[in-house]
């Protein structure tokens, strides 16, 4: 492993409106300088779009406070081949995030298209334009970094979770699209030599975070009077991320390509990463939803009165869903010296007060 500065390079982030892709435009923006970002996003309407714009307007207010460097933004889809190979053209990225994906493991199940488009034809459009970036012997890009997901595990029963587990059992077509990317970066690392680090996502979740999540859906419903579904009787176990320590996270992954080596046969050994990326400390669904309900209530969103027991219906597991996510994330501490630090109740905390101003309660 290398390590590069990020500063002075231009950085591509897919999926900049998304909730992970803008937290990491601003971290990058506010922490890195000068630096350019420049971010992509359909803006599509799977979920509220004002919160897509919302999260624009605040990379737009930390570029304001840094004019050293630049951030622009383009509205296009990475499905799209055509529009990915000229802005590489344009702007040739020296790093590239791949946070663009169609997310949601239960709306896989329903509109299955969608996910064929985003997370594999537009992570193979990526993929594409970073083997041609080295055409005419051009540098080229330094790193390609993409979102996988704790998904890929389906019902793997050891825990925790290790990238070194097989994962060839998955439980949904969103699970299947995001191990096919790890599969997909393999041999085109190994092919084109390109530096790609994959990231398996844990539950991640915060201000401003996508509303079919678990703890936002029970902001939602409970605001409204209406009951709350928790699966699998309660007996469902989380590894619950904040968006700011799986920020800093990637930011250190960006900072540390796979080295390019050359095997015993004569061809590249693959410049390929994987890790695990959460918090290494699952919480029961039961109890994550009994601190959400206190802080909703301490933030005023619910009131002192509240009757939640009234609300809550324990209901069986949902198809595609896994009982228990948890993750190692010993090589990330190993190599990083990674280690989150938000406590659940801090980043709900966090969440509820966010929740009560954007939603003007």
């Amino acid at each position: 492993m290398q390590h590069i500065s990020l500063e002075n390079k231009k950085i591509l982030i897919t999926g900049a409106a998304g909730f992970i892709g803008s937290y990491l435009a601003k971290e990058i923006m506010e922490t890195v300088s000068p630096v350019t970002v420049i971010g992509i996003d359909n803006m599509n309407d799977y979920y509220d779009v004002s919160i897509k714009e919302y999260r624009l307007k605040e990379i737009e207010k930390k570029a304001a406070e840094h004019p050293e460097s630049s951030w622009m933004f383009i509205k296009a889809d990475i499905s799209d081949k055509s529009v990915i190979s000229v802005l590489f053209q344009i702007y040739k990225p020296e790093i590239v995030v791949n946070m663009a994906a169609q997310a949601g493991v239960r709306y896989s199940i329903t509109n299955p298209d969608v996910y064929v488009s985003s997370n594999l034809n537009g992570f193979y459009n990526i993929l594409e334009a970073c083997r041609h970036s080295y055409d005419g012997g051009a540098k080229g890009v330094e790193h390609l970094v993409y979102a996988s997901s704790s998904s890929v595990y389906g019902g793997n029963k050891k825990v925790p979770f290790s990238t070194n587990d097989k994962v060839d059992h998955p439980v949904s077509l969103y699970a299947a699209t995001k191990k096919s990317n790890e599969l997909l970066a393999h041999a085109y690392s190994k092919l084109y030599n390109i530096p790609s680090t994959g990231l398996r996502f844990f539950t991640v979740y915060g201000p401003a975070g996508r509303p079919d999540m678990a703890y936002f859906g029970f902001t939602n419903k409970l605001l409204k009077g209406e009951k709350i579904q928790i699966f699998n009787y309660g007996n469902c176990k989380r590894d619950f991320t904040y968006v700011e320590d799986i920020v800093h996270g990637v930011k250190l992954v960006m900072q540390a390509p796979p080295e390019k080596k050359v095997g015993e046969d004569g061809l590249p050994v693959p410049p390929y990463a994987l890790y695990n990326i959460g918090n290494s400390n699952p919480e029961n669904l039961l109890d994550f939803v009994d601190i959400l309900q206190q802080e909703l209530i301490r933030a005023k969103v619910l009131p002192e009165d509240y009757d939640f027991e009234a609300r809550k219906e324990l209901v069986p597991m949902q198809a595609g869903d896994v009982p228990v996510t948890y993750a190692d994330t010993s090589p990330l501490e190993k190599d990083f010296g990674y280690k989150p630090d938000t406590r659940l109740r801090e980043g709900l905390r966090r969440f509820a007060e966010w929740y009560k101003e954007f939603y003007r309660i």
